[in-house]
């Protein structure tokens, strides 16, 4: 930046057309292998790269440093057309997109200067926070360890989402010295790192969310992070990308169902048309399917506005505003999380009423969209999100804005 620049330019929004436009030729692409990967269970390598290259992973980055300069709304719209596509790849770039929303939300300076950089070079973040096994809740097992002028991360994580595709890892830690929880950043290769593609659920099975193993890994000292420093609206930011997802899986079952009976060719003898596209009843459930899907993707968009405001209300110096903004963004997100989970499960379930058994089949792959949508619903537990929300409703208490997981206490 030169002395004749803006300070501090925030990323406040472009226009949408033109910046989807883009990348619309990529997710194209993407599209075009989603069934096959999804048969071989291979993982996304080459359409990450591409977004890579077309400089995707700085869609948030200020305009002014080569990025995007797209709002979060903006961010999140062009995730539902990625999920469209291929539902397993945003979710790979969640922890990226994560971890570049909290350089923008730091202090302005080279450190900041450089991540905007590298993220405009083409550089993916991956993360690494959760582990299993015989860990307390609120527990770090994973520690950072001073050595010399840099650091040394040893550990093991679980649902380390996009990882295995990244240049770097944001690593939940614990520094030995001190116990104060961190942020390190690490870089991906490099020998104390062993990476697996070792997550073996049902849906979202190309996502990279398997295992990572950090031993004696080489940390720069300047990708030590406080976590106390941690943007405020995250747990709400990770949220909105999991709508987002849920939001294209949507748009990709409309797709699939509105093309199966556009070709179908068989029909019932007690249905009400002589062909599948003209029948009244098929066409209502097609119709109502397109209708969850709106509304569903409405929410998402809208739930990402208070995102957006918590984002420059950091930058404003009014720390009632900003708190204000943070709660709202936690509360919207989670309201919206409670019916898109609905809309979406009901959506990718009521497809099959429009079809027939042979479009169970495993060549047409369509029970992806609800396996994927069950899954990406299984994070965050709605039950507690529905609660947390009606206790804002009636009792005017603040969401929480980190929360734990681990095991509870021994009966």
């Amino acid at each position: 930046m030169t002395e004749h620049q803006v300070i501090n330019p925030l990323s406040l929004g472009v226009d949408y057309e033109p910046l989807a436009e883009r990348f619309r030729p990529i997710f194209q692409r993407i599209a075009a292998g989603a069934v096959e990967r999804e048969h071989s269970r291979t993982l996304p390598h080459e359409p990450i790269q591409w977004l890579k290259e077309a400089g995707f992973g700085a869609l948030r980055v200020p305009v002014e440093y080569g990025g995007g300069g797209a709002s979060l709304p903006q961010l999140f719209q062009l995730l539902i057309e990625l999920a469209a596509a291929d539902a397993n790849v945003p979710q790979a770039l969640r922890g990226h997109f994560a971890f570049a929303e909290d350089r923008l939300n730091a202090p302005p300076g080279p450190g900041r200067d450089l991540w905007f950089k590298r993220f405009v070079e083409g550089d993916i973040v991956g993360c690494a926070w959760t582990e299993i096994g015989a860990v307390e809740i609120g527990q770090v097992i994973t520690k950072v360890t001073p050595d010399g002028e840099k650091w040394r991360l040893n550990g093991e994580k679980f649902y380390s989402t996009g990882s295995i595709f990244s240049d770097w890892i944001d690593v939940y830690a614990q520094r030995s010295d001190t116990g104060g929880d961190v942020i390190a950043a690490v870089r991906t290769r490099q020998p104390g790192i062993q990476q697996s593609d070792d997550w073996d659920g049902f849906g979202q099975r190309t996502t990279g969310s398997g295992t990572s193993r950090f031993n004696d890994a080489e940390v720069e000292a300047e990708n030590i992070i406080d976590f106390g420093t941690r943007f405020k609206y995250q747990t709400a930011f990770y949220q909105l990308v999991l709508l987002a997802t849920l939001a294209g899986i949507g748009r990709a079952a409309l797709r699939d169902v509105a093309h199966e009976v556009r070709v179908r060719k068989r029909i019932y003898s007690h249905g009400n048309a002589p062909q599948v596209s003209a029948d009244a009843q098929v066409q209502q459930v097609v119709g109502e399917i397109a209708a969850l899907v709106y509304a569903a993707e409405a929410a998402a968009v809208r739930a990402a506005a208070p995102a957006q405001q918590a984002y420059l209300a950091r930058f404003a110096g009014d720390e009632v505003q900003e708190r204000a903004a943070n709660v709202a963004a936690e509360i919207e997100s989670a309201t919206a999380q409670v019916v898109v989970t609905e809309l979406i499960q009901r959506a990718t379930s009521e497809l099959f009423n429009a079809l027939g058994a042979s479009d169970i089949r495993q060549g047409k792959a369509l029970d992806r969209h609800w396996r994927n949508a069950r899954t990406v619903s299984s994070h965050n537990p709605v039950i507690y999100k529905a609660r947390i929300v009606g206790d804002w409703q009636i009792n005017g208490n603040e969401p929480p804005f980190v929360w734990q997981i681990g095991n509870g206490p021994q009966r």
